[in-house]
């Protein structure tokens, strides 16, 4: 089965909710990049919150998270759109630790616990939305939480997840966004919050075959609760030749004249996916002209 996601409400529409299963999608940006257990942990949980984010979108709208503190990975990037259409990218992806004090991936000393979290939305108007928050634990999950609250103003609640195999390869991922929308009664509020302290970890739901409507049934056990919508996520990169050619014209001449005269021609590799575009001389006096 594909990766996908859920949107939900419950408590007669006081609360917005979505979890989604991204076991694929975090498997195949961990495999392009080539990432060793820790990072696969760090920008696992970094796309799959970005998958969910852009489902919040609309249309052609999409939008960029940066996640960028002191540790040693450096920053993680990630697109995500509307569409469900994710993507992501860890500057130094050989990284690994041996496990926190709790047995688990030690992803806060691979991020760092000082830095920012930035989010850049393309709402096809004339600015685009950019909110910019400090990094307050390296977990992941808890700046996305702290970025909600501080930065859009939404009560929420942030979960990700990743489970890796030993031969670095994604057992199991997933994730969910719980939010507090106006007019929640303090019931509700204290209730959920006391389900949010109680849930398994997600990865580990996931892996034992739990679904997100599993898990969301988890949050709002004996509620009413509807789901609104469900959306397959995928990796999906928007890499191309062309693409590359308009970079390289925006240099001018001089510069792609020099390329011709040192180099023959070029070669650009995308961070995302990890393609690799081959220009030839005649391809750049094209472009020069």
């Amino acid at each position: 089965m594909s990766d996908y996601l859920i949107k939900a409400t419950a408590f007669n529409s006081q609360v917005r909710a979505y979890a989604i299963e991204s076991t694929g999608l975090v498997n195949e940006a961990c495999e392009r990049q080539d990432t060793w257990p820790t990072a696969s942990a760090a920008l696992g949980r970094t796309i799959t919150i970005t998958a969910m984010m852009g489902s919040m979108l609309k249309g052609d709208n999409k939008l960029t998270v940066k996640l960028e503190g002191d540790g040693p990975i450096g920053a993680i990037v990630a697109d995500g759109n509307a569409k469900g259409e994710v993507r992501g990218y860890v500057k130094k992806p050989h990284v690994d630790f041996e496990s926190n004090e709790h047995g688990k991936l030690d992803v806060r000393r691979a991020v760092g616990t000082n830095g920012s979290l930035s989010v850049v939305k393309d709402l096809g108007m004339k600015n685009n939305f950019t909110g910019q928050v400090p990094i307050v634990s390296g977990e992941v999950s808890e700046d996305f939480t702290y970025y909600f609250v501080t930065s859009e103003q939404v009560p929420s609640a942030v979960g990700a997840g990743v489970l890796v195999d030993t031969d670095y390869s994604i057992l199991a991922a997933g994730g969910f966004i719980i939010q507090m929308m106006p007019g929640a009664t303090e019931e509700t509020i204290s209730l959920v919050e006391q389900r949010i302290g109680q849930i398994p970890a997600i990865s580990t739901q996931i892996q034992e075959g739990k679904t997100p409507e599993d898990i969301l049934g988890t949050f709002f056990e004996g509620a009413e609760w509807h789901i609104i919508e469900r959306q397959d996520v995928l990796f999906q990169c928007f890499c191309s030749k062309e693409r590359t050619e308009e970079v390289i014209a925006t240099l001018g001449s001089e510069e792609i004249e020099d390329m011709i005269e040192k180099d023959g021609g070029a070669e650009a590799t995308c961070h995302f996916c990890n393609q690799v575009y081959t220009l030839t001389a005649e391809d750049l006096e094209r472009l020069k002209k």
